[in-house]
């Protein structure tokens, strides 16, 4: 059976992306829908419009994106639209000849309709900002996905587009979201490990300053390792991450 929580951050998540679906902005009325069945308190359901609001989800009305982003994303982001202003226009009836075209292998259509979604991407993009990544990094995963998605309609050997021409827009809307979230997830994981580095380093450093501080010397690392109940292999890995530069540590054995 599943738990009450499960179903909950489930939900929510649920919520999250058929909001990012309508521009980043939910009706009142849908969230309290999607979450009638576990029967939240008043409170409960406030934290749930908390936790939107703050992952910049409009209720009711969609939020203001631009002020998210930084001087210098403002100014690339009109100077990418300003030059995606000088491809040629279309119209969704052009769009949907170029989709059935490139789903029958035409090459200049897949280019005109990867053409035709970067604004889309852009748009996108601008949903995923202050995440950590910066706007430039998200346009340029979205126009991969984008440009990847495109070129995969003439070649659907695991079925993931529609048949229906009409219906491959949301396909590559969701490939595009999919690959930024990625991104930030994989940005996320390699700060959590930049921070977990610099945590170790400068554990050791700051008990080898301490330790040297008393005996007058710099300390090997067999030394502080019975000294602070640190592993030495513990030790030694800090040594190694830090390219040999803790200043009070005697370690250069440790190099062979």
């Amino acid at each position: 059976m599943v738990s009450k929580e499960v179903k909950f951050a489930g939900i929510l998540e649920q919520v999250r992306q058929k909001a990012k679906e309508q521009g980043n902005c939910i009706a009142e009325e849908q969230v309290r829908e999607a979450f009638a069945e576990l029967e939240l308190n008043d409170a409960q359901m406030q934290e749930v419009f908390d936790y939107l609001e703050k992952r910049k989800i409009g209720i009711g009305e969609p939020v203001d994106l631009d002020e998210y982003l930084t001087e210098e994303e403002r100014d690339y982001l009109q100077q990418y639209l300003d030059e995606i202003a000088l491809l040629p226009p279309y119209s969704d009836g052009e769009r949907l000849a170029w989709t059935m075209s490139a789903m029958a292998g035409d090459e200049p259509a897949r280019q005109r309709l990867t053409e035709s979604y970067l604004r889309e991407v852009t748009d996108i993009a601008r949903l995923y900002t202050g995440q950590g990544v910066s706007l430039e990094d998200l346009i340029g995963e979205g126009n991969m996905a984008l440009a990847l998605g495109t070129g995969m309609l003439c070649r659907d050997e695991a079925g993931i587009f529609p048949k229906k021409p009409a219906e491959v827009q949301g396909v590559l809307v969701r490939g595009i979201m999919e690959a930024m979230e990625e991104f930030i997830r994989e940005n996320a994981d390699h700060d959590k490990k930049e921070k977990s580095v610099a945590e170790r380093v400068n554990r050791v450093a700051d008990k080898a300053r301490e330790m040297a501080g008393e005996l007058q010397r710099k300390v090997t690392p067999e030394e502080l390792a019975r000294e602070t109940g640190m592993s030495l292999k513990y030790i030694r890995d800090a040594i190694r991450m830090s390219g040999y530069r803790i200043e009070d540590m005697e370690y250069a054995e440790e190099r062979v």
